[in-house]
């Protein structure tokens, strides 16, 4: 079991070091910047890189003996018992196109397992937390999702569905006719509004391990339910596919289409 007391001081200054971090994401946001395409597609940003590399620099001097995975700058320490997973900007191509719905996310895991989260909004001056035993909130004020627990009920968020479309048109079809409303989005913002009962379920696809682990906290400890599209929980090592719901029903009715 945990010690509360000790994941209360670690999530106090992941707090402390995500808020300083947003303001040098904010500092760039609507400006002029140059963009940097990776070996896989996506784009970077000196934004992207001068707020991992402050939340590395905080962490390192808060938490000397963890390890860090980081998107822009690597991996470090990954055989330590706590590593600290990074993504300094989660929807950089929002950030880019000047849409205020990017996020920024910290996840701190022991033994590979997330044991806290936090999900920044800099722009909408928004933070999710959450810790295991400690519950989850927005801005300080406890969260809780929905009791959805039919499909058919639902208001269904669709995450990059041009990259479901392509790989399975047919289960894309099949999510575009599910859930009693439904929104094509992006990025961590739908997962943090799903915890907090303003949505009730989340299908995500094509994800890193630092787009996902820090969400892990602030769903469970909300009440919800968070895995790959088989049900396993996820880790370092899961394949990316991502499914969220507010209850286990609800969780349990989306495993199954998606496994058609």
């Amino acid at each position: 079991m945990p010690d509360t007391a000790d994941l209360r001081r670690h999530l106090d200054t992941a707090l402390d070091i995500t808020e300083a971090a947003s303001r040098i994401a904010l500092s760039h946001f609507n400006g002029a910047f140059e963009i940097v395409t990776k070996s896989d597609a996506s784009p970077v940003t000196i934004a992207d890189q001068e707020t991992e590399q402050a939340i590395r620099n905080a962490l390192q001097q808060a938490f000397p003996e963890d390890g860090i995975f980081g998107e822009e700058y690597g991996t470090e320490g990954l055989n330590n018992e706590t590593v600290w997973v990074v993504d300094p900007i989660d929807g950089t191509r929002s950030f880019i196109a000047g849409v205020p719905l990017f996020g920024m996310l910290l996840a701190m895991t022991r033994n590979e397992i997330p044991q806290l989260g936090i999900c920044r909004l800099p722009a909408l001056g928004q933070v999710y937390a959450g810790a295991r035993g400690l519950g989850a909130t927005r801005n300080g004020s406890p969260i809780r999702v929905s009791d959805c627990n039919r499909l058919n009920e639902a208001m269904l968020f669709i995450n990059e569905g041009e990259k479901i479309y392509a790989e399975d048109p047919a289960l894309f079809d099949h999510l575009m006719a599910a859930g009693r409303l439904r929104r094509l989005a992006y990025d961590c913002q739908p997962h943090a509004l799903m915890a907090a009962g303003q949505v009730d379920a989340v299908v995500d696809f094509d994800l890193k391990p630092y787009d996902y682990l820090a969400m892990v906290p602030i769903i469970e400890e909300a009440g919800g339910v968070i895995t790959d599209w088989q049900g396993k929980p996820l880790d370092f090592s899961s394949d990316g596919r991502v499914v969220s719901a507010a209850t286990p029903d609800l969780h349990a009715e989306l495993l199954a289409m998606l496994a058609e």
